[in-house]
């Protein structure tokens, strides 16, 4: 089997940096929601050519919704651009329900979208959460993915729940990690996601849970990118999202993703040896650390892996949004 690629010098972040740009807005041609099991109805959107490659853009979170912008990372008139709201979040219905929400649930909806599409095989591209669900789409259905391109790589590891929620990112962002942390008694500190969790769900804490929805969702927000941006902060304390995201993300962050075993996606990682992959990481992305990059491309060494040296978390990063265009161009 081929080494991987490795690429770590892409075009410098800087003014005389020639990037690709989004794509122009475009609308959906179609778009409904679908039932499925446990009582939920998943919002799907179709765009661009209706005769054209499937993609299946995988949003992060877990419980992040979709977005317009999201369509501008592919040619419409090269893709059928395919965009869905995971259970509970987004335009999906019961919003903010756990009910029936789980990663083999996602996975079966994924499956589920694709037969009720009449689609046998697309590409599916995911960025942080949406990599971990990309993955294990593709690791239960290897026969319907056409290639993969992945960003932000968050494995399910318990070592990288912990960077986040416990060791790493708080001594990169100490005084939002100050606030996020502060919001909980110290007596609890020790285990944020259970007490956020239990502050989240129970119905003892119903008239302060927006509050800490919105800590729990600012603190992701404050992190994502290599600039501070006060958008994407404004935009994490918006009362709909924010319930939605950090009901959902606490809740599969206190499971484990539901997965069987830590490392699952690795150990099934062989499963993947005839799907072309591309993985995009930024080198500074302080919720998803390059090593969990890594770490999937010795797993698949047939992969392309493109580090990008300057650049954080988010899929909205110049140079990270240039080497994603660049790879949906290459499908």
């Amino acid at each position: 089997m081929t080494k991987n690629t490795i690429r770590t010098e892409p075009l410098r972040a800087d003014s005389k940096a020639i990037f690709r740009t989004l794509y122009p807005s475009i609308e959906p041609y179609i778009s409904e929601r679908i039932l499925v099991d446990g009582g939920h109805q998943i919002y799907v959107e179709q765009a661009g050519n209706p005769s054209g490659i499937p993609i299946l853009f995988v949003h992060g979170g877990p419980g992040g919704g979709s977005s317009a912008i999201q369509r501008r990372f592919f040619d419409p008139a090269k893709f059928r651009i395919i965009l869905f709201d995971q259970r509970g979040c987004g335009r999906s219905r019961p919003h903010a329900s756990l009910d029936n929400n789980t990663t083999w649930d996602l996975v079966a909806d994924m499956e589920a979208i694709r037969k009720h599409l009449k689609i046998d095989t697309w590409a599916v591209f995911g960025g942080s959460w949406g990599s971990t669900l990309s993955l294990l789409y593709a690791e239960k259905y290897p026969s319907h993915v056409s290639s993969l391109i992945l960003r932000g790589i968050f494995l399910m590891r318990q070592a990288e729940v912990d960077w986040f929620y416990k060791v790493g990112t708080r001594a990169i962002f100490p005084e939002s990690w100050a606030r996020f942390s502060g919001a909980i008694p110290e007596s609890e500190q020790d285990n944020l996601i259970d007490a956020y969790y239990k502050r989240l769900t129970d119905p003892a804490f119903e008239r302060e849970r927006l509050h800490f929805a919105r800590e729990w969702s600012l603190w992701e927000g404050s992190t994502v990118t290599l600039v501070p941006d006060d958008e994407q902060r404004a935009y994490s304390v918006d009362p709909i999202f924010a319930t939605a995201f950090a009901r959902i993300e606490a809740h599969y962050f206190k499971h484990k993703g539901f997965l069987e075993e830590d490392n699952q996606i690795l150990r099934d990682a062989y499963k993947l040896a005839d799907i072309p992959t591309t993985i995009i990481q930024g080198r500074y992305d302080s919720i998803c650390p390059p090593v969990s990059a890594w770490d999937l491309a010795q797993a698949m060494p047939w992969a392309k892996l493109i580090i990008v040296p300057v650049a954080g978390h988010s899929a909205f990063e110049p140079a990270i949004q240039h080497e994603l265009i660049c790879a949906t161009d290459a499908v």
